[in-house]
């Protein structure tokens, strides 16, 4: 298979393409390095990538950043940050790939979807919203569609352990088996539950 994997640059993206590389070819895009540069917050950016690489089996999305604030400090602004790069920005993957993709899409959400922390709320909205949509888009979509949903990585408890008291972490390469799930399985419609 031919696969298109943005965030390739981050934690969650090189154990995706370390699973996936050694099967398929695996094309890497993300705002930092890789084959391809890529912003999902900008459509021009995502067309330009499928225009780069034209027909691919499947797209693995391992990017999308939220800001993290108490409730009382969140502004509009922080909000609109969340729901346009996580949210949007893999919709648009989606909208854009449809016409490149010829087998599934494969997005990322996260445990807060299901279960809040404090300074977690964009987080929460965010991963909910897209969860909702894959389940959503699978109904109508010609490709397959699920999503990769995590608690916190056992490699980032360091950073981000004291966020997460009493959440089970997860190896990252617990998530990456997910992708492979998801982009060699049968499945649609599905939020892969980890942790």
């Amino acid at each position: 298979m031919r696969i298109l994997l943005i965030g390739a640059s981050g934690l969650l993206g090189r154990a995706v393409h370390d699973v996936l590389g050694v099967r398929h070819e695996v094309i890497t895009a993300s705002r930092s390095n890789g084959d391809l540069a890529i912003d999902i917050t900008d459509p021009a950016s995502i067309a330009a990538v499928y225009d780069e690489v034209g027909q691919v089996d499947a797209v693995a999305c391992a990017a999308g950043s939220v800001p993290f604030k108490p409730l009382a400090e969140l502004t509009r602004e922080d909000y609109l940050a969340g729901v346009t790069d996580k949210v949007l920005g893999q919709i648009e993957l989606v909208r854009q790939g449809a016409e490149h993709v010829t087998g599934s899409f494969t997005l990322i959400s996260g445990v807060l979807a299901r279960e809040p922390i404090r300074t977690g709320a964009v987080a929460s909205l965010v991963n909910g919203a897209l969860e909702s949509f894959v389940m959503a888009a699978a109904v109508e979509l010609p490709q397959r569609i699920n999503a990769v949903s995590p608690t916190v990585f056992t490699e980032a408890l360091d950073a981000y352990g004291d966020f997460f008291p009493g959440f089970e972490p997860v190896p990252v390469t617990a998530a990456a088996r997910a992708y492979v799930k998801s982009i060699e399985g049968a499945a649609t419609g599905q939020v892969y539950r980890l942790g």
